[in-house]
């Protein structure tokens, strides 16, 4: 039943009101008291209804609405005695007992009930078959029983999902997701596993398949691995195209597809048909974040063989992963090709530090304390670590690996793992204990499992390079037994592998659940999924926080999900901030563009002076990467991706000859730290330092070969404020997004204009003008940033 507002012009014939007969619901006793009201399951002891958020019903009264059930009863209701017989009906064990029939657990019960005695009570006019109800429990004529029809009613009005729930099993049932894949499904195809080692010659055959076959696809876990088969396959002289999250390369140069691609594995295209498949790293399947991405290119991948490599823990699942899908798998073992041997001495001392070594952290902080230490030792050394851009890690790598190069010691992170070639003779483990993201995405520190140190370890010594045979030791003596406890324990086999809801589940959801969020939907699909023991749901911890961040910019359900995918690291305020005005600017319909990025970012940037100013230049990258990534999602809404990219160019390289000086950073940033004072807003640069850096391409040089050639460089068209006029790099004033007052203003510790009273207030005290701002908080220039720059208008 519904309730309906009824108007006088509904009611009033010939002058007189028509009485409506009386409604009376069964009696509670009846074998057909829930007739119409269905039941969502018997038991709600399975899944946590404290994710079922209320969806909040407003009471709207209008001026020609009159009390019918007034004018029935000819009484008004004593809210009073209303609520006492709410009271009542609330505690009936009976009526508990015939909502957990109805899919009302003690939670929702409860919830449901509040919201419902809320309605009674703010309400003028209710609706007439409620209003004889109540007014018969107060005459004495009727039961509180009676009530629980409307109660029900508005309990699923509240909770659609009450309604849905069976549908919303269904879609959330991920028991067999092979069944996800019907075009995989609908050819024979050959699975061979490449089990080894580092070092092991496995992912070298596998792509040797790949090269000779008509058509192939190599899925890497890296842009530094996808760039590196790209750039091989190609010299080899068959054509490869590169396709990243970020990036699209052809080698044709009518850019036509190739028939042999090399992608991020969550780039996979298990659409396209190929003769070879490569599917690297395989038993990141299990990895907590981004384990789904291998799942979905084991199952879904069209391919006549699949190649995967990886370690021999993989073995197993896969092969039970390929029994629901009638498919058998081949596996050849490998064995390491040059030798590795475990040192029963620590380092103890950066003094017994020779060429060829390496140095293992786990944070930045130990990466920038050891460099400085080791270039007090007038050694030099090579500085890599994961949030570097990967022109930088390749950079650093290069210089590490040039045997002319007087660089012969490498400080890093666990990112040498995989991706990147180096030529290690040693690896030294500054520390075993590093910090992980456990299944609820919380952050723990523990030892390093068999497997990282097993992949680390085997950096040391490599085929074909001058140091092939490796060694590996601990920087502290204490560590040293705990690292052969570690290796001497057997790889733990992999038990399961990960799943993502897709976009078609999510919109089957939001279908049925309109008002909810789409973080709420994720929440409510993992609650309710089903899996089998061979697999297990992703951490969607960032997912879910992009799309809080976004839920109350106005998207659509697509647009919104894509957006959530988007590659941002939390922790970075600034990345966040970007692409939150990112996704602000696409809901108005406003093209985000290359003039509005650079006033986002404060481009061109300087020089960095502290170990500060270069991770923000990193956030920089990041925000011209995700830049990058939403461009080939929305491409009529990120059109300038061909000058985002060439600016990325030179940040990458400003990055690389700043990490080249990172002792000079690093000193600067202990001495401000060690007086007690930091780089004041006056000492920031606010022009890039005039002319550019050696080895540093002229920006107008790049914006002039994009003139010439835009499609090689993906870009479609040069803003018309850049066409015809010179970029001037040296007058070009840069944002002050870097400065740590806008930082405290970004996080609420100080208000803009308390910022602008103390500016006004320092400048007026150094006898300077007060200086207007050159961009508000979206980016938009204001009135005196346009004055400035000759009046140019911003139409974005």
């Amino acid at each position: 039943m519904s309730f309906v507002r009824v108007s006088r012009a509904a009611i009033r014939v010939g002058g007189a009101y028509m009485r409506r007969p009386q409604f009376r619901p069964t009696a509670v006793g009846s074998q057909t008291w829930t007739q119409g009201f269905s039941r969502a399951k018997s038991s709600t002891s399975d899944y946590d209804t404290t994710l079922f958020i209320p969806v909040p019903i407003k009471n709207v009264n209008h001026a020609d609405d009159i009390n019918v059930g007034f004018e029935l009863t000819g009484e008004p209701l004593e809210k009073s005695e209303v609520l006492k017989a709410l009271n009542r009906f609330y505690k009936r064990k009976e009526i508990q007992t015939l909502g957990a029939e109805n899919g009302l657990d003690n939670h929702l019960f409860h919830q449901g009930f509040l919201s419902f005695r809320k309605w009674i009570v703010e309400s003028d006019v209710l609706p007439p078959e409620v209003h004889i109800t109540l007014s018969d429990i107060l005459r004495g004529s009727g039961h509180v029983d009676d009530i629980f029809p409307y109660f029900m009613q508005h309990c699923k009005q509240i909770f659609p999902m009450l309604d849905c729930m069976e549908d919303l099993r269904k879609i959330s049932d991920s028991r067999d997701p092979a069944s996800w894949y019907p075009e995989a499904r609908a050819i024979h195809r050959t699975i061979v596993f490449h089990a080894g080692p580092t070092n092991s010659g496995k992912t070298y055959h596998a792509l040797e398949r790949f090269s000779q076959a008509k058509s192939g696809i190599y899925c890497g876990p890296l842009k530094l691995l996808a760039s590196e088969v790209h750039q091989k396959t190609n010299e080899r002289g068959v054509p490869c195209d590169l396709v990243t999250g970020e990036e699209r390369v052809h080698a044709r140069e009518d850019g036509q597809p190739s028939s042999h691609v090399s992608c991020t594995v969550e780039m996979t295209n298990i659409h396209q048909p190929y003769e070879v498949a490569v599917v690297d790293e395989i038993q990141m399947i299990k990895d907590p974040q981004r384990g789904w991405a291998w799942t979905r290119a084991l199952l879904g991948l069209c391919a006549e063989e699949i190649h995967l490599c990886g370690e021999p823990a993989a073995i197993d699942l896969v092969t039970e992963m390929m029994l629901s899908t009638g498919e058998e798998v081949e596996v050849r073992r490998y064995k390491r090709l040059t030798g590795l041997t475990y040192l029963k001495e620590p380092l103890g001392s950066l003094n017994n530090l020779r060429p060829g070594d390496a140095i293992v952290c786990f944070s930045k902080a130990d990466i920038f304390q050891l460099s400085r230490q080791i270039e007090a030792m007038e050694k030099e050394c090579a500085v890599i670590y994961g949030s570097l851009p990967p022109g930088t890690k390749l950079a650093q790598a290069k210089k590490f690996n040039d045997p002319e190069d007087p660089c012969k010691i490498l400080v890093a992170t666990d990112a040498i793992g995989m991706g990147i070639n180096l030529s290690i003779k040693r690896v030294i483990f500054n520390s075993l204990i590093k910090p992980t993201l456990n299944e609820k995405g919380e952050k723990e520190m523990d030892n390093l499992s068999t497997s990282q140190a097993l992949q680390i370890a085997g950096r040391a010594g490599r085929f074909g390079t001058h140091f092939q045979d490796g060694e590996v030791t601990t920087m502290h003596k204490e560590d040293l037994q705990t690292l052969h406890d570690i290796i001497k324990q057997p790889v733990e086999p992999i038990e399961a592998a990960g799943l993502h809801p897709t976009a078609e589940q999510v919109e089957m959801f939001a279908y049925q659940l309109p008002d909810a969020s789409m973080s709420n939907l994720i929440d409510i699909f993992i609650n309710l999924a089903q899996v089998d023991s061979r697999y297990f749901v992703c951490n969607i911890e960032d997912f879910k926080f992009l799309a809080d961040m976004i839920q109350h910019i106005p998207l659509n359900l697509r647009a919104r999900y894509v957006f959530c995918c988007a590659p941002i690291n939390k922790k970075q305020p600034f990345l966040c901030t970007s692409f939150l005005k990112f996704a602000r600017q696409f809901s108005r319909g406003e093209p985000i563009t290359f003039d509005w990025v650079c006033r986002l970012i404060g481009w061109p940037v300087a020089m960095p002076r502290t170990i500060r100013e270069l991770m923000y230049l990193e956030s920089i990258h990041d925000v011209l990467d995700v830049y990058l990534w939403l461009s080939y999602r929305f491409m009529d809404m990120f059109p300038d991706g061909g000058l985002i990219r060439m600016i990325q160019r030179e940040l990458d390289l400003l990055i690389q000859e700043s990490v080249y000086k990172i002792t000079r950073l690093i000193r600067q940033s202990e001495s401000q730290t060690s007086s007690g004072t930091s780089v004041s807003e006056d000492e920031i640069p606010r022009r890039r330092p005039k002319g550019h850096m050696s080895g540093l391409p002229k920006f107008d040089e790049m914006v002039e070969e994009v003139k010439v050639s835009p499609a090689k460089h993906g870009a479609t068209s040069i803003p018309k404020s850049r066409q015809g006029k010179e970029y001037d790099s040296e007058t070009e004033e840069v944002g002050s997004k870097h400065r740590l007052s806008d930082k405290l203003v970004q996080e609420g510790v100080i208000t803009q204009s308390m910022l602008d009273k103390l500016r006004k207030e320092w400048e007026r005290q150094a006898g300077a003008p007060v200086k207007g701002h050159y961009a508000d908080s979206d980016g938009n220039m204001n009135n005196k940033t346009r004055k400035k720059r000759g009046g140019r208008k911003n139409k974005h």
